[in-house]
């Protein structure tokens, strides 16, 4: 949320933050033109669009709906966009509190690393009403590249999820391969520009690929998130009848890791299972 809400100062919005650690909005402040308040409720007061982005539906609950939440005082017609990655039910949940009240809400879970919310180059999946995306979009087009209305409200997250399976197995693949070529004694530099060119590309590759072989994990989405965010997809998957089989191989990859005391590297580090 930093550098987004960063991008949003940057292109001349009229930015007001709140953060659950008051230190980190008060660097925010220092760094970038806004305001600061001490409660959600204070920050949605007199606003036209409430963005949030925490980490789970607990938290979600608590911004939005707890004792000094969103909700306690924002004004009719405001829009609400969450950036969070949470469970399909809690969007479609406040969707319709929202709708109660006369108020929007965006479920638009995003996708390309701090990277990504840096550069203002993020993927955001969005469910939600057309009109209300459409209203929104030139304000996500201050840190979001891909901006893509998925369908109705709960698409976004699970669109999300879509998105942490496809990595789950591409990091694993990537991991061996990677590990196969390293005890192969085989330059590692030589074969990543090679396979970079071909079928085996990937943005995992392109971005961690380096700093994997070089034993390095700090780059980004720690494993604590990724084990969140998997367990959003098991729930799903039984609601569907869909099977994940890979993917719950991986999700125990990062259990160990976590229980190694790697729960705040990046994802990147199933190769350090390997090494």
């Amino acid at each position: 949320g930093y550098p987004m809400a960063g991008h949003l100062s940057k292109n001349n919005y009229n930015v007001t933050v709140y953060n659950r650690t008051n230190s980190k909005a008060k660097k925010w402040i220092d760094e970038y033109h806004g305001k600061i308040v001490l409660s959600p409720s204070e920050g949605a007061a007199n606003a036209d669009l409430v963005i949030t982005c925490v980490g789970n539906d607990k938290d979600l609950r608590e911004v939005l709906e707890g004792p000094n939440g969103v909700l306690k005082s924002i004004k009719s017609e405001t829009i609400i966009i969450d950036h969070t990655t949470a469970s399909a039910n809690i969007a479609k949940y406040f969707y319709n509190i929202c709708k109660s009240k006369n108020i929007d809400f965006l479920d638009a879970p995003v996708s390309g690393g701090q990277a990504g919310a840096e550069n203002g180059k993020l993927s955001i999946m969005i469910g939600g009403d057309e009109n209300i995306f459409n209203s929104t979009k030139n304000v996500l087009k201050s840190y979001g590249k891909n901006i893509q209305l998925i369908g109705n409200s709960g698409s976004g997250q699970l669109c999300k999820m879509v998105n942490q399976i496809c990595i789950a197995g591409l990091v694993q693949g990537l991991s061996e391969g990677l590990s196969f070529g390293l005890k192969s004694k085989l330059d590692m530099n030589k074969v990543l520009n090679v396979i970079s060119g071909g079928a085996a590309q990937s943005w995992q590759l392109d971005n961690r690929a380096n700093t994997m072989i070089k034993n390095k994990f700090d780059f980004g989405f720690a494993v604590d998130w990724m084990r969140k965010d998997l367990n959003i997809c098991f729930d799903h998957s039984k609601s569907i009848n869909a099977q994940l089989p890979i993917t719950e191989i991986i999700y125990k990859y990062y259990e160990k890791i976590r229980s190694n005391g790697g729960g705040r590297w990046d994802t990147s580090s199933l190769i350090s299972l390997l090494n």
